[in-house]
């Protein structure tokens, strides 16, 4: 149970990586596991963007971004493109996000690190 992730486009070598508390720029597309859609930032039309490591988002993206040496994941590389699947110990738990996400439900996640401005004052 946590996360998996599935690199379906490296990053560039040497592309820089993002540390605990810097703010990523991250487009998304999050699918429940038998595959109803549930929000795309790339349908909005605008990435993401919100500080990492730091408990802002689901845990199972900030070990999916950040990596995990416990998990053996390694960090998201800038241009990197990623399918995070997350438990439900690592995404919304045992209620969910009603009406949105079910009661202990898998996301699928595919993600594109689109860039990292650095440290936010929170």
């Amino acid at each position: 149970m946590g996360v998996t992730k599935e690199i379906t486009r490296p990053g560039p070598a040497g592309a820089q990586v993002p540390a605990k508390g810097d703010t990523i720029v991250i487009h998304y597309h999050g699918t429940l596991s038998d595959g109803t859609k549930f929000d795309s930032s790339v349908e909005r039309g605008t990435p993401f963007e919100t500080p990492i490591g730091v408990g802002r988002v689901i845990k199972g993206w900030d070990e999916g971004i950040l990596g995990s040496k416990e998990s053996g994941i390694a960090p998201m590389r800038v241009g990197e493109k990623a399918k995070l699947t997350i438990t439900h110990d690592f995404a919304y738990g045992e209620r969910g996000f009603p009406p949105v996400i079910p009661p202990k439900a898998t996301l699928i996640f595919e993600v594109e690190l689109i860039g990292i401005k650095g440290k936010q004052e929170l």
